[in-house]
């Protein structure tokens, strides 16, 4: 059954794709600094971003609730039919901001948002062919538009067109050449690709690029180190993506506890198992998880039954 569960996950983390402040350095005389919530009041429905990571997206009311890591930061906004708002977050900025957005008529703009939409909702090949196209339209309306190039490698990556997909990395890089999200785009398609060495430099590229913070690379380099058998790479670079993301991702806990159990740590992987739960307890892993702890604490039982 435990097996059953595990394949059940791991088939269902192929099809999840993170669209996930400078990085803190935390002294070893010094506690880790705890986040603080910002309240984001805008349009319903749209997609806000902290320092290009994708944070979620507001209720039916305007409003979403972020946790972030005290430090400077960038706070990116976009609804469906406005014009995308980008503002800066001074260090210490907490509460509530409002972040008005105004209608837009820009052809590229409009066609971007659909072919983002598109990409996030598509279930099979016609569907994300058919975003791949919106994204393309975009692209010839505003041919420097490097934000739709790393979508547009995004879909071809699932689509199997690995080559393809490197060129709009390359093309969105010749308009803005320092892209942190396109370096880690081009890390998944290497590894993807079972280019593990090119992968990785990519990924490292990604953290440069990013002053420390891409939380995307780190599980890219994490995945990478899990499949090569160095978990306790795996586990740091886990831990990473969960600072830099406030602890606001749940399928990372999922994926850090599978590398407890590979390292014989049922405790810790049952601490990572638990917080999933807490952040998603109807989350589509739950029930899964919830199993898995159970036989988790059997085992960790039975083995103290045992003689010595």
């Amino acid at each position: 059954m435990k097996a059953f569960y595990r394949f059940v996950l791991v088939s269902g983390l192929l099809l999840v794709l993170f669209t996930i402040a400078p990085n803190q350095s935390f002294s070893q005389k010094r506690p880790p600094a705890s986040p603080g919530v910002l309240i984001v009041s805008t349009q319903a429905n749209a997609i806000v971003w902290v320092d290009e990571i994708r944070r979620g997206t507001t209720d039916a009311s305007g409003k979403l609730s972020l946790k972030i890591l005290p430090g400077r930061h960038t706070l990116r906004v976009r609804a469906t039919g406005f014009k995308e708002v980008t503002t800066p977050l001074l260090p210490g900025r907490r509460g509530s901001i409002a972040v008005k957005l105004a209608p837009t008529g820009d052809k590229a703009e409009l066609a971007f948002q659909q072919a983002e939409t598109a990409r996030e909702t598509a279930r099979d090949a016609a569907a994300r062919e058919q975003a791949a196209e919106l994204y393309r339209q975009a692209i010839d309306l505003r041919p420097a538009f490097p934000a739709a190039h790393v979508g547009l490698a995004r879909v071809l990556m699932e689509l199997g067109d690995t080559p393809t997909a490197l060129e709009e990395i390359a093309a969105a890089r010749r308009t803005r050449p320092i892209y942190p999200e396109a370096s880690a785009v081009e890390g998944r398609i290497h590894r993807d690709n079972s280019s593990n060495e090119k992968a990785i430099a990519s990924f490292r590229r990604a953290i440069r690029e990013g002053r420390g913070f891409q939380p995307e690379a780190h599980v890219g380099l994490a995945r990478i180190w899990e499949g090569e058998g160095q978990y306790g790479n795996a586990v740091s670079e886990y831990e990473l993506a969960i600072k830099q993301l406030s602890e606001s991702e749940p399928i990372i806990y999922q994926l850090l506890g599978a590398v407890y159990e590979k390292l014989q740590k049922p405790k810790e992987a049952v601490g990572a198992y638990e917080k999933y739960l807490e952040i998603a307890p109807n989350g589509s892993y739950a029930s899964a998880i919830r199993s898995i702890i159970d036989q988790l604490r059997r085992e960790a039982a039975g083995q103290q039954l045992l003689p010595e």
